[in-house]
């Protein structure tokens, strides 16, 4: 005997309602910034702050796509039409900053977004998507960017615990520091913090963002964004740029002045830093990007025992047939590099913002 087995229909009312995507208006600006704040991947550079800021500062146009499911939102995807001589016209994921890509609630919310990039990209005639993501389950399957890692740690509120948790050869340099009579504040405005910045950039050959760029960052941000400076003897030896995202503290933008170097304030600002942070109830300490296994600020953030993690950038070839190199490592970037190292502050401050716009 056998028993008949009949396929029950599938009722309308059973079938998951479809994943929408569409641009962002600004009546749902409030509702986008929940849902990043509320995703385990956002991060500062995903909410209307960070837009705000590069919109306002280098006029590049948003292009904010929003997936939703029944009129809630899964997904979102914050991206800018770049336009420059030097990389033609792009979408960027986004503008200078260190983390991006698509925050989404699942995997078919993920390939909505994924289907709608490809879609704009060819639309737009595009050279290429970049897409800047912090965590492998971001990773839309275009093309990856092997270049970049972050670091991060742990902090807490026991500041004895914070200082144990650096490696010892770091530790004595933090130790050292704390004996040199440094003193910390928060700067009212950010005109040393800009001037001492913009020095250490043209060491590093690399462009001077434009004043109006950190006005707007703390204009936007407001509440969630300050500027540390380390004081000694009455003059500025570091400051940092921080921006602090749920239990997360971010030095974004740091610097020091060099003649304070014998007495480490970089290792003072960053230990002050870590331990004020435990104590006001942040708990990740998160240090940013830097070029893997290249000298310089992968050096100095590799000697603080963090953990270590690669960056999944991806990018997505539309015209342009090879993957772009625009970073200081390229060799065709030495002379002009060597040149701008060379030119007087005043003139890399004047002209940095026009050549800094050419590659975000």
């Amino acid at each position: 005997m056998t028993t008949e087995i009949l396929e029950q229909p599938v009722l309308a009312s059973d079938r998951r309602p479809e994943v929408l995507v569409g641009e962002l208006d600004a009546a749902r600006s409030d509702a986008w910034d929940e849902y990043v704040l509320s995703h385990p991947f956002g991060s500062p550079f995903h909410l209307n702050a960070w837009r705000k800021s590069i919109e306002e500062t280098f006029r590049y146009k948003p292009v904010y796509l929003m997936a939703t499911r029944a009129g809630q939102i899964c997904g979102v995807l914050p991206l800018f039409i770049v336009k420059t001589p030097l990389l033609g016209k792009v979408l960027l994921s986004t503008p200078f900053a260190v983390y991006g890509g698509a925050l989404t609630d699942d995997t078919e919310t993920q390939e909505a977004l994924r289907n709608e990039v490809v879609k704009l990209a060819h639309r737009l005639k595009v050279q290429y998507v970049e897409l800047r993501n912090a965590h492998e389950d971001q990773v839309m399957g275009f093309e990856r960017v092997c270049r970049y890692v972050t670091f991060t740690q742990d902090v807490c509120a026991n500041e004895d615990k914070v200082l144990e948790s650096i490696p010892r050869k770091t530790r004595y340099m933090v130790r050292k520091s704390l004996k040199q009579g440094f003193a910390t504040r928060v700067a009212e405005n950010p005109n040393a913090f800009e001037d001492l910045y913009a020095k250490n950039l043209r060491k590093l050959g690399t462009p001077s963002f434009p004043s109006k760029f950190f006005r707007c960052l703390r204009e936007n941000f407001a509440g969630e964004v300050d500027i540390r400076e380390v004081i000694l003897d009455g003059k500025l030896a570091s400051s940092v740029l921080t921006f602090y995202f749920r239990d997360q503290a971010l030095p974004y933008y740091g610097a020091s002045d060099p003649e304070f170097n014998a007495v480490a304030p970089n290792n003072f600002m960053y230990y002050d830093l870590m331990r004020w942070s435990g104590a006001n109830g942040y708990r990740t300490f998160d240090f940013g990007r830097s070029k893997k296994n290249v000298g310089g600020s992968y050096e100095f953030k590799s000697h603080w025992g963090m953990v270590e993690r690669e960056l999944p950038y991806e990018m997505l070839l539309v015209k342009r047939k090879q993957l772009p190199n625009f970073t200081p490592a390229n060799p065709a970037f030495s002379l002009p590099l060597k040149i701008w190292r060379n030119l007087p502050l005043s003139v890399t401050r004047a002209i940095g913002p026009f050549f800094l716009r050419m590659i975000p």
